[in-house]
């Protein structure tokens, strides 16, 4: 299996997950799991065959989704651009799968960190996709496109003023070219908005549907498989900790129970799997590879 990009089929839909690159996030269990108990933490990362000492990166998949529904070529997400030397392989990726940026009509936007927008423009700071409408949730262009209050951030002040330049840059730019949605709603046929807020205020999943088949993109919903097994920790970056538990309880226990294909998008590569209830929790389980 590549590790740049992966087909696979939603009923007539044909989908690739492709590849921005990656980032090694240090002292991963730290950023992921901040208000967990130590020696809990500890139990279960050893339970993961992880090294609570030694645990020093986690090195995540930057993945976009294309979908082709036959009459719509839809992009969720851009990866994060020229933000890392790992980053930025959208494009020269897609180009390997026969699609250029031009063949992309729709982009959705599931939220505004970096390393879901910062392929939105080019070099010249031009909208990346030329015919596409990017779309995004209202709260989540509102909260970007003003001036972000991120006190309640449990990250540095450098780590702030990145995410408010990075989505600065790659927004503003779009702005003619974007279509806001405020509530559940087809974006095009076949493909819905769902509302997740919590990880940012209009953090938004997509899911896919077609032939009684499906797909949910929970993007970062959850960041790590952990977080299925203990919905209640959660992460540095999780602008309202509280309101991130709810909606993924919400969307965990309905990905249990409706069994579609699971998307996610900081798990190993290509992250699709399903959730499985166990317990008062989930449990991952990624697709067999073979």
């Amino acid at each position: 299996m590549s590790n740049e990009s992966f087909p696979f089929k939603v009923g007539a839909f044909e989908c690739i997950v492709v590849s921005d690159g990656a980032f090694a996030y240090p002292h991963p269990a730290k950023i992921f799991f901040v208000n967990a108990p130590r020696e809990r933490l500890e139990q279960v990362l050893k339970k993961h065959n992880l090294d609570p000492e030694r645990w020093e990166q986690y090195v995540s998949p930057y993945p976009s989704l294309v979908i082709n529904t036959g009459q719509r070529r839809v992009l969720v997400d851009t990866g994060a651009g020229s933000l890392e030397p790992t980053t930025g392989r959208l494009i020269p990726n897609l180009k390997a799968e026969g699609i250029a940026p031009k063949d992309i009509d729709t982009v959705i936007l599931t939220h505004g960190h970096p390393d879901h927008i910062g392929g939105n423009i080019d070099s010249k700071g031009k909208a990346a996709f030329p015919n596409a409408r990017y779309i995004m949730w209202k709260d989540e262009w509102d909260f970007w496109a003003s001036n972000p209050d991120l006190a309640e951030l449990k990250v540095d002040e450098h780590i702030k003023e990145v995410l408010i330049t990075v989505a600065r840059n790659n927004l503003l730019p779009i702005q003619d070219q974007l279509d806001l949605v405020d509530h559940e709603t087809e974006i095009v046929p076949g493909i819905r908005a769902v509302a997740t807020p919590g990880h940012t205020p209009g953090h938004m999943a997509v899911a896919i549907a077609s032939d009684s088949k499906q797909l949910l993109c929970i993007s970062d919903v959850a960041l790590h498989p952990i977080h299925l097994e203990h919905p209640d920790w959660y992460a540095t970056v999780d602008f309202a900790p509280q309101e991130v538990i709810t909606t993924r309880r919400r969307l965990l226990n309905l990905a249990a129970v409706e069994k579609p294909l699971v998307l996610a998008f900081h798990f190993p590569f290509p992250g699709l799997g399903h959730v499985v209830q166990k317990g008062e929790g989930w449990q991952w389980q990624p697709i067999d590879m073979m």
